[in-house]
């Protein structure tokens, strides 16, 4: 086949004629120290505050100090070959994550690449890590609850669609527990899961999606892991990817629970990252920007009103206290932000009660007005005998001549707590919440032996999911009416026969 003059002259003509002379600017600079995972660059005058930067090895960093001459990057790689003398590039961008439905039951690290050996992420859209919170008028109250399945949190403590709940405790005490089985119980619920591993053990990441995956719960959560043998950098940015990835379904009118495990490592990344870029120290080495830290992060969860787009981000952060002590510098920083805690005590998890949970110092300052109308009537005295058990138990140990009051409280008080023990990964109907405690608080487990009280509530649950269906369901539809009642008090007698 014989190419014509004629035709490669028109084509000639054609680019000429649509010839455009264009230079592209670069601004450039030289890396003149690194180490540590910082590398101070010079030349980047116009470069932004958390910017991306491409070194020329392929690495890419982030601008943290703008100083005068100078500007100190936090490199999101240790698998670099950067040296003195290095190029670095600006990209005018700052860091963005993959965001969107391809993320979900997949395990990304803090910039959104897959870790998980299941290919890559086919997501189009990508989204700033750092965004504004939404502001007042956007807000509207939280109204609709999150039902955890967990009996002492959705009975005494609820949390609601929209809240920024704290939970808190010792190593070990099951507050992770609390979390996995809270995305567990939204299993048909259309609410989407995000987890955010911080500065935890790859072995526990992999238990923890082996665990999500048998529940069948993987298929609307993404777990986002930095783990412990990551650089501070990336330990630091991946509770705001998380946030990102969250906000993306909220702009969609969809409800996201998002868990951050656990802040106290977060803040221990961002307290190495600031030192390592000279930042000046304070209280207990932590830079003086540490609560911005979290409430710039913790203020993006929301109820957004509907004109607004609708959809909430409820945000569950974890943190880690020594010995109990809740007034810790990072413990009381995350629990003024906070919408409540969820306090866990390492003597209730010991002595076999779990979820270990401190009645007396945990409060929903929200939940409660998104409590469903049958479980906010039942579980109102609930809290207050609890605490009453509490108080009294601790009395009642020195002296042997107790009065019959007491001696009833403290029964009542045994039976409570034997009600509100649960295994893990079991979440429980709201429906079934309401009948146990209502049975719970208005006597009808006084004759039942405090070791069969766990058998007594399985097979009232079988009895009401078999023959009071219906019943359940006004419960969870909000209905608590007198005819709803004499139904559940009718199948507790029966059961007591």
């Amino acid at each position: 086949m014989s190419t014509r003059p004629e035709e490669i002259s028109s084509i000639i003509k054609e680019q000429i004629r649509n010839y455009r002379s264009q230079i592209e600017l670069t601004e450039t600079g030289t890396v003149i120290l690194v180490g540590d995972g910082i590398a101070r660059v010079y030349g980047l005058r116009n470069c932004m505050a958390s910017e991306l930067l491409a070194f020329e090895d392929g690495t890419y960093g982030m601008a943290q100090n703008l100083e005068e001459e100078t500007v100190s990057v936090a490199l999101l790689s240790d698998q670099n070959d950067i040296r003195e003398g290095t190029m670095v590039c600006r990209t005018g961008r700052v860091l963005s994550v993959p965001v969107g439905d391809a993320l979900l039951g997949r395990v990304v690290n803090a910039l959104g690449d897959p870790i998980d050996g299941r290919g890559p992420v086919a997501s189009t859209e990508e989204r700033p890590i750092e965004t504004e919170a939404p502001g007042i008028i956007e807000r509207q109250s939280v109204n609709v609850p999150l039902q955890t399945g967990i009996k002492a949190i959705d009975s005494m403590i609820p949390i609601g669609r929209g809240q920024r709940e704290l939970i808190i405790g010792d190593r070990q005490t099951g507050k992770s527990e609390i979390c996995i089985d809270t995305i567990i119980n939204q299993k048909n619920t259309g609410v989407i899961c995000i987890y955010v591993a911080i500065g935890q053990k790859s072995t526990t990441v992999v238990q923890l999606a082996n665990e999500l995956e048998r529940n069948g719960a993987m298929s609307y959560t993404i777990i986002v892991s930095a783990s412990a043998a990551e650089p501070a950098p990336l330990q630091y940015i991946a509770p705001y990817s998380g946030c990102a990835m969250a906000e993306h379904f909220r702009e969609q009118g969809k409800d996201v629970l998002i868990i951050y495990d656990d802040l106290s490592k977060h803040a221990v990344a961002y307290r190495a990252l600031s030192l390592l870029i000279r930042r000046p120290p304070g209280r207990e080495a932590y830079p003086g920007d540490v609560f911005y830290l979290h409430s710039r992060l913790l203020e993006r969860a929301a109820c957004v009103a509907p004109e607004y787009g609708g959809g909430s981000i409820t945000a569950l952060p974890i943190v880690e206290t020594q010995a109990g002590d809740v007034s810790a510098y990072i413990p009381t920083n995350v629990i003024s932000i906070t919408d409540g805690q969820i306090f866990l005590e390492t003597e209730l998890f010991h002595s076999g009660v779990m979820p270990a949970i401190n009645p007396g110092i945990s409060v929903s300052r929200v939940g409660g007005s998104a409590q469903l109308k049958a479980m906010k009537t039942v579980s109102g005295e609930l809290k207050l005998l609890y605490s009453q058990y509490r108080e009294l138990q601790s009395f009642a140990q020195f002296g042997s001549d107790l009065d019959a009051d007491t001696k009833s409280r403290l029964a009542l008080g045994e039976r409570i707590v034997e009600v509100l023990k649960q295994n893990r990964n079991e979440p429980i109907r709201v429906g079934c919440q309401v009948a146990i405690v209502y049975a719970v608080i208005h006597g009808f487990l006084d004759t039942v032996p405090v070791k069969e009280v766990h058998d007594f509530e399985k097979r009232l649950y079988d009895r009401l999911e078999t023959e009071y269906p219906t019943l359940l369901e006004r419960f969870e539809q909000g209905y608590y009416e007198d005819s709803d009642v004499q139904m559940l008090e009718e199948a507790l007698q029966k059961m007591l026969r």
